[in-house]
């Protein structure tokens, strides 16, 4: 994966990184993920992990190699900017259903599909967002875009799904995440390589103790 990195003027830089999730079914109990920088040198071995909680704040631990050792992000810090991109350390904590409230707002267009957009309101504490507005493919149900609104309920980001492709015909992903923050005018896109599904990937692989070791 390529973190790309744009600032008001349009300079860019960019970063490599992998991103591993272990997808619970249980829906009271929220997937776990885990986020490994791979260059540029200065940040390679910085690992994310995280694990979703569904009406209580995520667990995050952060690697630094440079300091050897782990931090756990507070709940309060989790709206701060993640190695100064426009995605929040909240952002890279899987979207459970149960984590929120929904409100139906209305079905129009989106460029050439038709979407129904959807608000939905965190029901966890220390959110960095007041509400987000979704706007969903309403023939395929593919999310599309989703609006952030900070504390104050001003639009903060806005986040757009692009370029889904499918795996084993069944799982549809999209290659190309752009994170555009409003306020700022800068912002990061996550573009994807490739999927890979089933890799027998277990809890044992998601645990705190394992961050220092990674390759």
């Amino acid at each position: 994966m390529t973190m790309i990195l744009r600032n008001s003027a349009g300079k860019q830089a960019s970063r490599t990184l992998q991103f591993k999730t272990l997808e619970i079914p249980d829906e009271s109990v929220g997937d776990k993920g885990l986020i490994l920088f791979r260059t540029p040198k200065d940040i390679e071995g910085t690992a994310l992990l995280s694990h979703a909680k569904i009406l209580k704040s995520d667990d995050q631990w952060l690697y630094l190699p440079a300091l050897k050792r782990v931090k756990r992000i507070s709940s309060r810090n989790k709206s701060g900017p993640f190695v100064g991109s426009e995605f929040a350390f909240e952002d890279f904590t899987a979207s459970e259903l149960n984590k929120f409230s929904y409100k139906y707002l209305r079905e129009e267009n989106c460029g050439k599909l038709i979407c129904d957009v959807i608000e939905r309101i965190p029901l966890y504490e220390n959110s960095g967002y007041k509400k987000q507005i979704s706007w969903v493919d309403n023939s395929i149900y593919q999310l599309r875009k989703i609006e952030f609104y900070d504390r104050k309920g001003s639009l903060l980001k806005e986040l757009i799904l692009l370029d889904y492709r499918v795996y084993d015909q069944k799982y549809w992903r999209p290659h190309k995440l752009k994170m555009n923050n409003i306020q700022t005018k800068k912002s990061s896109d996550l573009i994807y390589d490739a999927y890979k599904f089933n890799l027998g990937l277990t809890d044992s692989d998601f645990v705190k103790g394992r961050l220092t070791g990674l390759r």
